[in-house]
């Protein structure tokens, strides 16, 4: 216990004057897009519509100040998730001849494996992108997570509990990151982004199993 309070008083003070700095040097436009996202989470943890219009209000920001920023891989995945949301929006919207919405479901194993296999592929493909075309230090660890945001965002429109699983993986993999990159802030934001995910997922199974039984 002494050396782990150790530790946190040797590290801690170094933590939270990079996160000051970050806050002082996060833009307002950032910092609204980082309020939508937020806001995003919590609609889909809610199964509410309206994590569509906030989710494409934050990618539409983060690809304007990724291009400015000359981060064109990154201003590519949020152009994708842009496409992905408008799809997510008009089929949650969308409503079988009973008139009924999609309704929350789960991958069977055949679909396990078709997801698992797209996600490898989705990696290879942006690995190579990242060393052709990059400066990248970290192009295995950012393919696989934005792979697994990819499918994420695939699932959640097609409303698979699963897609919660994706998120949460991919969202402890990057706190780190951040943290190490010094990014303080962004990997506060995603310990938000777990938290909500985590909570998403008890909401989203609690919903599918009053489904089940019903």
């Amino acid at each position: 216990m002494t050396i782990f309070a150790a530790l946190f008083d040797s590290y801690m003070p170094e933590i939270l004057s990079q996160l000051y700095s970050n806050i002082l040097d996060t833009s307002w436009l950032e910092a609204v897009a980082v309020v939508f996202g937020i806001l995003s989470v919590w609609f889909a943890r809610k199964e509410n519509i309206w994590v569509y219009p906030t989710g494409i209000v934050n990618v539409l920001i983060y690809v304007y100040l990724c291009f400015f920023a000359g981060l064109y891989a990154d201003m590519g995945i949020n152009a994708f998730y842009f496409v992905m949301s408008v799809f997510g929006w008009y089929n949650w919207t969308r409503r079988d001849e009973a008139m009924h919405h999609v309704p929350i479901s789960s991958l069977n194993l055949k679909q396990w494996l078709l997801y698992t296999l797209l996600i490898a592929v989705a990696f290879g493909v942006i690995y190579y992108v990242l060393i052709s075309f990059t400066d990248s230090t970290v192009p295995v660890f950012d393919s696989f997570t934005t792979s697994l945001f990819i499918a994420g965002m695939w699932l959640m429109a097609l409303k698979k509990i699963e897609n919660w699983l994706l998120w949460i993986l991919g969202d402890v993999l990057v706190i780190p990151m951040f943290a190490i990159k010094g990014l303080a802030f962004t990997s506060i934001q995603y310990i938000v982004f777990l938290v909500l995910a985590v909570m998403g997922y008890i909401e989203w199974r609690k919903r599918l199993l009053s489904k089940e039984i019903a």
